[in-house]
């Protein structure tokens, strides 16, 4: 599976690059307005990839096919979801990481950041990857592959940002939480923080993110 992708560069020539992938039944676009509110120093030259989800029939939405990156089969706090299909995700989006190495970028300046399925998606991604990553970001999401991952030693201690919303319906908060101890029996360190909000991102939220992307790559 090759993926599509919108890309916008804050700066010519980029150093770095941030790969962010959006929810169940949205675009690369979801996220691309976010970017100017990162708050980047003017003269980093970021480079920030959104893909497109391929569209899949999606048995919790009555096999209604839409953008998703894998099947979700029920909604309970287990998440019944396509392993094989949020594998074949997670290949995708490292084909992705290693053009980005291929173009010249060093592994250590890129960042995975995913919201909701998105999330999911690129905690598998950049745990397994076998080269070290800057940064990993966990918004609204649930460590779907907490179980089978194989983390690669190069991301055992990869910096992680989980960010949830207390009020979120759709991606329940004990979700967020799992996440953290999961990775925490796996030897991996994820700061976790909580915004008065539902399955969405918040202004506060954008702030911190913008605020971790500066601190990985040392903008």
């Amino acid at each position: 599976m090759e993926l599509e992708y919108l890309s916008t560069e804050t700066a010519p020539n980029p150093d770095a690059a941030v790969i962010w992938l959006h929810g169940l039944g949205a675009s690369g676009h979801d996220f691309e307005p976010v970017v100017p509110e990162l708050g980047l120093p003017a003269n980093a030259a970021v480079r920030f990839i959104f893909p497109h989800a391929p569209e899949l029939p999606v048995t919790v939405n009555g096999g209604m096919r839409m953008p998703a990156w894998y099947d979700i089969k029920a909604m309970d706090i287990d998440r019944v979801i396509d392993h094989e299909q949020l594998k074949a995700s997670a290949d995708a989006v490292i084909r992705l990481v290693q053009q980005q190495i291929d173009s010249g970028i060093d592994s250590r300046r890129i960042i995975l950041a995913g919201f909701s399925q998105g999330g999911a998606v690129a905690y598998e991604a950049a745990l397994s990857f076998s080269q070290p990553l800057a940064g990993l970001l966990g918004l609204s999401t649930y460590f779907a592959t907490a179980e089978t991952v194989q983390v690669a030693p190069a991301n055992q201690s990869i910096p992680v940002n989980i960010y949830h919303g207390t009020r979120d319906p759709m991606v329940i908060e004990a979700l967020g939480q799992r996440s953290v101890q999961a990775m925490k029996q796996l030897g991996i360190t994820a700061n976790y923080k909580t915004y008065p909000m539902e399955h969405n991102v918040c202004l506060e939220e954008i702030v911190d993110i913008g605020a971790f992307i500066r601190a990985v790559l040392k903008l």
